[in-house]
Protein backbone atom coordinates (compact mmCIF):
# COMPACT_ATOMS: atom_id res chain seq x y z
CA UNK A 1 0.00 0.00 0.00
CA UNK A 2 0.76 3.35 -0.90
CA UNK A 3 -0.09 7.04 -0.32
CA UNK A 4 -0.40 8.97 -3.72
CA UNK A 5 0.23 12.96 -3.99
CA UNK A 6 -0.95 15.03 -6.91
CA UNK A 7 0.91 18.39 -7.20
CA UNK A 8 0.01 21.01 -9.63
CA UNK A 9 -0.80 18.82 -12.19
CA UNK A 10 -1.25 19.92 -15.71
CA UNK A 11 -1.93 18.14 -19.04
CA UNK A 12 -2.28 19.41 -22.50
CA UNK A 13 -2.63 18.77 -25.38
CA UNK A 14 -0.91 21.43 -28.05
CA UNK A 15 -2.12 24.79 -26.68
CA UNK A 16 -5.25 23.58 -25.07
CA UNK A 17 -4.96 23.04 -21.00
CA UNK A 18 -7.06 19.76 -20.26
CA UNK A 19 -6.33 19.87 -16.30
CA UNK A 20 -5.11 22.91 -14.82
CA UNK A 21 -2.88 22.81 -12.07
CA UNK A 22 -4.48 19.64 -9.32
CA UNK A 23 -3.58 19.29 -6.33
CA UNK A 24 -4.77 16.09 -4.41
CA UNK A 25 -3.18 14.15 -1.29
CA UNK A 26 -4.39 10.14 -1.09
CA UNK A 27 -3.36 8.73 1.90
CA UNK A 28 -2.42 5.28 2.25
CA UNK A 29 -5.08 2.99 2.15
CA UNK A 30 -8.06 5.68 1.20
CA UNK A 31 -10.74 5.12 -0.85
CA UNK A 32 -10.90 8.27 -3.11
CA UNK A 33 -13.75 8.89 -5.57
CA UNK A 34 -12.88 11.20 -8.84
CA UNK A 35 -16.43 12.26 -10.02
CA UNK A 36 -17.66 14.87 -12.38
CA UNK A 37 -19.89 15.05 -15.22
CA UNK A 38 -18.29 14.13 -18.39
CA UNK A 39 -15.19 15.77 -19.98
CA UNK A 40 -14.50 17.52 -16.67
CA UNK A 41 -10.56 15.63 -16.83
CA UNK A 42 -11.54 12.69 -13.94
CA UNK A 43 -10.45 9.46 -16.81
CA UNK A 44 -7.28 11.78 -17.60
CA UNK A 45 -6.39 12.55 -14.25
CA UNK A 46 -6.16 8.86 -13.50
CA UNK A 47 -4.80 7.65 -16.71
CA UNK A 48 -1.61 10.23 -15.67
CA UNK A 49 -1.60 8.39 -12.32
CA UNK A 50 -1.31 5.11 -13.83
CA UNK A 51 1.09 6.40 -16.26
CA UNK A 52 -0.61 6.21 -19.62
CA UNK A 53 -0.71 9.74 -19.79
CA UNK A 54 2.39 11.95 -19.98
CA UNK A 55 2.15 14.82 -17.17
CA UNK A 56 2.63 18.39 -18.81
CA UNK A 57 3.91 19.75 -15.62
CA UNK A 58 3.41 19.53 -11.75
CA UNK A 59 4.62 16.48 -9.71
CA UNK A 60 2.58 12.97 -9.34
CA UNK A 61 4.14 10.76 -6.15
CA UNK A 62 2.94 7.10 -5.47
CA UNK A 63 4.62 6.18 -2.09
CA UNK A 64 6.67 9.10 -1.71
CA UNK A 65 8.28 8.24 -5.44
CA UNK A 66 8.11 10.55 -8.23
CA UNK A 67 6.64 8.85 -10.60
CA UNK A 68 6.42 11.57 -13.62
CA UNK A 69 9.21 9.45 -15.99
CA UNK A 70 8.44 5.93 -14.90
CA UNK A 71 7.03 3.30 -17.00
CA UNK A 72 3.38 2.20 -15.71
CA UNK A 73 4.71 -1.62 -15.19
CA UNK A 74 7.06 0.01 -12.40
CA UNK A 75 4.40 1.82 -10.67
CA UNK A 76 2.93 -0.97 -9.05
CA UNK A 77 -0.17 -0.29 -9.56
CA UNK A 78 -3.17 -2.16 -11.23
CA UNK A 79 -5.91 -0.85 -13.11
CA UNK A 80 -9.54 -2.40 -14.12
CA UNK A 81 -11.22 -0.60 -16.77
CA UNK A 82 -14.78 0.10 -17.87
CA UNK A 83 -13.93 -2.92 -20.23
CA UNK A 84 -13.08 -5.83 -19.06
CA UNK A 85 -10.47 -6.48 -21.52
CA UNK A 86 -10.33 -10.19 -20.94
CA UNK A 87 -8.87 -12.77 -23.67
CA UNK A 88 -11.67 -14.79 -24.92
CA UNK A 89 -9.50 -17.90 -25.64
CA UNK A 90 -7.86 -17.99 -21.81
CA UNK A 91 -10.08 -19.83 -19.11
CA UNK A 92 -10.64 -17.44 -15.92
CA UNK A 93 -7.91 -18.94 -14.12
CA UNK A 94 -5.62 -17.79 -17.36
CA UNK A 95 -7.28 -14.74 -17.68
CA UNK A 96 -6.02 -13.71 -13.92
CA UNK A 97 -2.76 -15.57 -14.00
CA UNK A 98 -1.40 -13.50 -17.29
CA UNK A 99 0.56 -10.72 -16.03
CA UNK A 100 2.61 -12.96 -13.73
CA UNK A 101 2.93 -15.48 -16.03
CA UNK A 102 4.35 -12.53 -17.99
CA UNK A 103 6.43 -11.07 -15.31
CA UNK A 104 7.67 -15.27 -15.48
CA UNK A 105 6.44 -15.71 -11.55
CA UNK A 106 6.86 -19.28 -10.47
CA UNK A 107 4.18 -21.55 -11.56
CA UNK A 108 3.27 -22.71 -7.53
CA UNK A 109 3.20 -18.77 -6.97
CA UNK A 110 0.69 -17.76 -10.01
CA UNK A 111 -1.60 -20.48 -8.83
CA UNK A 112 -1.61 -19.76 -5.36
CA UNK A 113 -2.53 -16.06 -5.74
CA UNK A 114 -4.97 -16.85 -8.07
CA UNK A 115 -6.56 -19.09 -5.99
CA UNK A 116 -6.17 -16.23 -3.24
CA UNK A 117 -7.71 -13.69 -5.33
CA UNK A 118 -10.50 -16.25 -6.68
CA UNK A 119 -11.89 -17.03 -2.51
CA UNK A 120 -11.66 -13.53 -2.09
CA UNK A 121 -14.34 -12.71 -5.46
CA UNK A 122 -16.46 -15.98 -5.04
CA UNK A 123 -14.60 -17.27 -8.38
CA UNK A 124 -13.76 -20.51 -7.05
CA UNK A 125 -16.07 -22.94 -9.04
CA UNK A 126 -15.55 -20.68 -12.20
CA UNK A 127 -12.02 -21.22 -12.86
CA UNK A 128 -12.10 -23.46 -16.10
CA UNK A 129 -14.77 -21.52 -17.49
CA UNK A 130 -13.97 -19.18 -20.51
CA UNK A 131 -15.28 -15.38 -20.41
CA UNK A 132 -18.12 -16.30 -23.60
CA UNK A 133 -20.29 -17.95 -20.18
CA UNK A 134 -19.93 -15.82 -17.56
CA UNK A 135 -22.07 -12.95 -16.82
CA UNK A 136 -21.13 -9.17 -17.05
CA UNK A 137 -20.70 -9.34 -12.90
CA UNK A 138 -18.99 -12.53 -13.05
CA UNK A 139 -16.75 -10.68 -16.17
CA UNK A 140 -16.05 -7.86 -13.56
CA UNK A 141 -15.09 -9.98 -10.56
CA UNK A 142 -12.21 -11.43 -13.00
CA UNK A 143 -10.79 -8.42 -14.20
CA UNK A 144 -10.46 -7.16 -10.76
CA UNK A 145 -9.23 -10.44 -9.75
CA UNK A 146 -7.03 -10.00 -12.59
CA UNK A 147 -5.51 -7.12 -10.16
CA UNK A 148 -5.60 -8.36 -7.30
CA UNK A 149 -3.25 -11.09 -8.13
CA UNK A 150 -0.96 -8.25 -8.79
CA UNK A 151 -1.13 -7.11 -5.08
CA UNK A 152 -0.07 -3.26 -5.94
CA UNK A 153 0.07 -0.54 -3.90
CA UNK A 154 -2.33 1.01 -5.54
CA UNK A 155 -5.89 0.07 -7.52
CA UNK A 156 -7.00 2.50 -10.04
CA UNK A 157 -10.55 1.58 -11.06
CA UNK A 158 -11.83 3.51 -14.37
CA UNK A 159 -15.84 4.10 -14.56
CA UNK A 160 -15.78 0.01 -13.58
CA UNK A 161 -19.70 -0.83 -13.33
CA UNK A 162 -20.83 1.14 -16.89
CA UNK A 163 -21.16 -1.27 -18.27
CA UNK A 164 -23.70 -3.31 -15.58
CA UNK A 165 -27.69 -2.99 -15.27
CA UNK A 166 -29.00 -1.01 -12.71
CA UNK A 167 -29.61 -3.79 -9.98
CA UNK A 168 -25.70 -5.43 -10.81
CA UNK A 169 -24.20 -1.96 -10.65
CA UNK A 170 -25.85 -1.92 -7.16
CA UNK A 171 -24.36 -5.23 -6.53
CA UNK A 172 -21.13 -4.68 -7.21
CA UNK A 173 -21.27 -1.45 -5.23
CA UNK A 174 -21.41 -3.23 -2.13
CA UNK A 175 -18.29 -5.76 -3.17
CA UNK A 176 -15.55 -3.30 -4.39
CA UNK A 177 -16.44 -1.24 -1.17
CA UNK A 178 -16.19 -4.91 0.73
CA UNK A 179 -12.84 -5.93 -1.15
CA UNK A 180 -11.17 -2.65 -0.13
CA UNK A 181 -12.13 -3.09 3.46
CA UNK A 182 -10.85 -6.63 3.49
CA UNK A 183 -7.52 -5.62 1.61
CA UNK A 184 -6.85 -2.01 2.63
CA UNK A 185 -5.01 -0.97 -0.77
CA UNK A 186 -5.16 2.55 -1.50
CA UNK A 187 -7.75 2.87 -4.37
CA UNK A 188 -8.61 5.84 -7.06
CA UNK A 189 -12.11 5.42 -8.55
CA UNK A 190 -13.64 7.31 -11.02
CA UNK A 191 -17.25 7.59 -12.15
CA UNK A 192 -19.86 10.30 -13.10
CA UNK A 193 -22.02 8.31 -10.84
CA UNK A 194 -22.57 10.37 -7.81
CA UNK A 195 -24.64 7.97 -5.96
CA UNK A 196 -21.16 5.49 -6.02
CA UNK A 197 -19.10 8.27 -5.22
CA UNK A 198 -21.61 9.07 -2.38
CA UNK A 199 -21.66 5.16 -1.10
CA UNK A 200 -18.01 4.08 -1.99
CA UNK A 201 -15.78 6.76 -0.98
CA UNK A 202 -13.71 7.94 1.96
CA UNK A 203 -13.29 10.93 -0.03
CA UNK A 204 -14.37 12.31 -2.69
CA UNK A 205 -12.99 14.45 -5.69
CA UNK A 206 -15.35 16.95 -7.42
CA UNK A 207 -13.96 17.95 -10.75
CA UNK A 208 -15.36 20.36 -13.60
CA UNK A 209 -13.42 21.54 -16.24
CA UNK A 210 -10.35 20.38 -15.25
CA UNK A 211 -10.32 21.93 -12.19
CA UNK A 212 -10.89 20.52 -8.24
CA UNK A 213 -14.14 22.01 -7.19
CA UNK A 214 -14.10 20.35 -3.79
CA UNK A 215 -12.24 17.64 -1.84
CA UNK A 216 -14.63 16.07 1.04
CA UNK A 217 -15.35 13.09 2.62
CA UNK A 218 -18.88 12.39 1.34
CA UNK A 219 -21.50 14.33 4.05
CA UNK A 220 -19.15 17.02 4.08
CA UNK A 221 -19.90 17.47 0.62
CA UNK A 222 -23.22 17.01 1.45
CA UNK A 223 -23.72 19.28 3.83
CA UNK A 224 -21.26 21.71 3.04
CA UNK A 225 -21.03 22.38 -0.63
CA UNK A 226 -17.96 24.77 -1.40
CA UNK A 227 -20.10 26.18 -4.53
CA UNK A 228 -23.41 25.76 -6.37
CA UNK A 229 -22.00 23.03 -8.89
CA UNK A 230 -21.21 20.77 -5.59
CA UNK A 231 -24.46 21.74 -4.14
CA UNK A 232 -26.42 20.57 -7.62
CA UNK A 233 -23.92 17.78 -8.36
CA UNK A 234 -24.10 15.45 -5.09
CA UNK A 235 -27.24 14.24 -3.94
CA UNK A 236 -30.28 12.74 -6.17
CA UNK A 237 -32.74 14.39 -6.86
CA UNK A 238 -30.67 17.27 -6.91
CA UNK A 239 -30.81 20.43 -4.69
CA UNK A 240 -33.59 22.74 -5.47
CA UNK A 241 -32.02 26.52 -6.63
CA UNK A 242 -34.35 29.73 -6.64
CA UNK A 243 -33.36 32.92 -7.81
CA UNK A 244 -34.05 35.98 -5.72
CA UNK A 245 -32.65 38.09 -3.03
CA UNK A 246 -32.77 39.19 0.24
CA UNK A 247 -35.68 41.38 2.29
CA UNK A 248 -34.88 44.94 2.05
CA UNK A 249 -37.25 45.42 5.17
CA UNK A 250 -39.38 43.80 8.29
CA UNK A 251 -37.53 40.36 8.88
CA UNK A 252 -34.58 39.42 7.30
CA UNK A 253 -35.69 36.32 4.71
CA UNK A 254 -35.30 35.26 1.31
CA UNK A 255 -38.02 36.75 -1.47
CA UNK A 256 -38.09 34.54 -4.95
CA UNK A 257 -38.46 36.59 -7.85
CA UNK A 258 -41.96 35.09 -7.90
CA UNK A 259 -42.53 36.73 -4.52
CA UNK A 260 -42.46 33.76 -2.13
CA UNK A 261 -40.68 34.09 1.25
CA UNK A 262 -38.48 31.72 2.54
CA UNK A 263 -37.03 31.50 5.87
CA UNK A 264 -33.05 31.74 5.97
CA UNK A 265 -30.36 30.47 8.60
CA UNK A 266 -30.12 33.29 11.44
CA UNK A 267 -26.42 32.97 11.72
CA UNK A 268 -25.54 34.01 7.99
CA UNK A 269 -24.71 37.48 7.07
CA UNK A 270 -26.03 38.88 3.80
CA UNK A 271 -26.81 42.36 3.07
CA UNK A 272 -30.01 43.94 3.06
CA UNK A 273 -31.52 43.79 -0.77
CA UNK A 274 -28.94 41.50 -1.35
CA UNK A 275 -29.11 39.19 -4.93
CA UNK A 276 -28.80 35.60 -3.93
CA UNK A 277 -29.57 31.72 -5.34
CA UNK A 278 -31.17 29.99 -2.38
CA UNK A 279 -30.56 26.85 -2.26
CA UNK A 280 -32.38 23.89 -0.54
CA UNK A 281 -32.76 19.77 -0.73
CA UNK A 282 -35.63 18.45 -1.47
CA UNK A 283 -35.56 16.59 1.49
CA UNK A 284 -35.47 19.70 3.74
CA UNK A 285 -38.90 20.96 2.78
CA UNK A 286 -42.16 19.91 4.33
CA UNK A 287 -45.81 20.12 2.74
CA UNK A 288 -47.85 22.13 5.77
CA UNK A 289 -49.94 25.15 6.70
CA UNK A 290 -48.22 28.35 6.64
CA UNK A 291 -45.37 27.90 4.22
CA UNK A 292 -44.53 29.63 0.54
CA UNK A 293 -47.58 28.67 -1.46
CA UNK A 294 -47.27 26.34 -4.80
CA UNK A 295 -49.04 24.32 -7.43
CA UNK A 296 -48.25 20.72 -7.85
CA UNK A 297 -46.83 19.96 -11.44
CA UNK A 298 -46.41 16.29 -11.15
CA UNK A 299 -46.59 13.15 -8.64
CA UNK A 300 -43.36 10.54 -9.04
CA UNK A 301 -44.08 7.65 -6.00
CA UNK A 302 -40.98 5.70 -5.97
CA UNK A 303 -42.44 3.59 -2.31
CA UNK A 304 -40.79 4.67 0.40
CA UNK A 305 -40.77 7.96 -0.78
CA UNK A 306 -42.84 10.73 -2.83
CA UNK A 307 -41.17 13.42 -4.84
CA UNK A 308 -43.41 16.15 -5.24
CA UNK A 309 -42.84 18.88 -8.37
CA UNK A 310 -44.16 22.08 -7.80
CA UNK A 311 -44.23 25.48 -9.34
CA UNK A 312 -43.60 27.77 -6.67
CA UNK A 313 -44.08 31.79 -8.22
CA UNK A 314 -42.35 30.53 -11.24
CA UNK A 315 -39.73 28.44 -9.99
CA UNK A 316 -39.86 24.70 -10.15
CA UNK A 317 -38.95 22.85 -7.10
CA UNK A 318 -38.88 19.52 -5.66
CA UNK A 319 -40.01 18.10 -2.12
CA UNK A 320 -39.55 14.62 -0.98
CA UNK A 321 -42.27 13.23 1.38
CA UNK A 322 -42.22 10.06 3.18
CA UNK A 323 -46.13 10.31 3.47
CA UNK A 324 -48.49 9.20 1.12
CA UNK A 325 -50.41 12.03 0.67
CA UNK A 326 -53.45 12.63 -1.58
CA UNK A 327 -52.17 14.93 -4.22
CA UNK A 328 -52.91 15.35 -7.68
CA UNK A 329 -51.43 17.76 -10.43
CA UNK A 330 -53.22 21.31 -10.12
CA UNK A 331 -53.66 21.17 -6.08
CA UNK A 332 -52.63 24.01 -4.14
CA UNK A 333 -50.09 23.49 -1.22
CA UNK A 334 -47.84 25.18 1.37
CA UNK A 335 -44.34 24.85 0.86
CA UNK A 336 -42.05 25.16 3.86
CA UNK A 337 -38.04 24.92 3.93
CA UNK A 338 -36.19 24.28 7.17
CA UNK A 339 -33.93 27.54 7.68
CA UNK A 340 -31.17 25.30 9.40
CA UNK A 341 -30.79 23.03 6.32
CA UNK A 342 -30.99 26.24 4.03
CA UNK A 343 -27.95 27.12 1.44
CA UNK A 344 -26.86 30.75 0.25
CA UNK A 345 -25.26 31.55 -3.16
CA UNK A 346 -23.39 33.88 -4.57
CA UNK A 347 -25.16 34.80 -7.88
CA UNK A 348 -21.76 35.57 -9.97
CA UNK A 349 -19.45 33.13 -8.64
CA UNK A 350 -21.59 30.38 -7.03
CA UNK A 351 -19.53 30.53 -4.00
CA UNK A 352 -21.57 29.57 -0.54
CA UNK A 353 -22.33 32.65 1.48
CA UNK A 354 -22.53 30.21 4.18
CA UNK A 355 -19.58 29.40 6.29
Amino acid sequence: MASVSVANARKNYGHLEILHGVDIEIKDGEFVILVGPSGCGKSTLLRMIAGLEEISDGRISIGGRVVNHVAPKERDIAMVFQSYALYPHMTVEANMGFSLRLAKAPKEEIRTRVREAAEILGLEKLLDRHPRNLSGGQRQRVAMGRAIVRQPQVFLFDEPLSNLDAKLRVQMRSEIKQLHQRLKTTTIYVTHDQIEAMTMADKIVVMRDGYVEQIGSPLDLYDSPANRFVAGFIGSPGMNFIEGKISNDGPIEFIAQGGARLPIPTDVTVARGQDVVYGIRPEHLTINQGGAQAEVMLIEPTGAETQISVDMGGATIVATVRDRLALRAGDTISIAADPSKVHLFDVVSGRTLIV
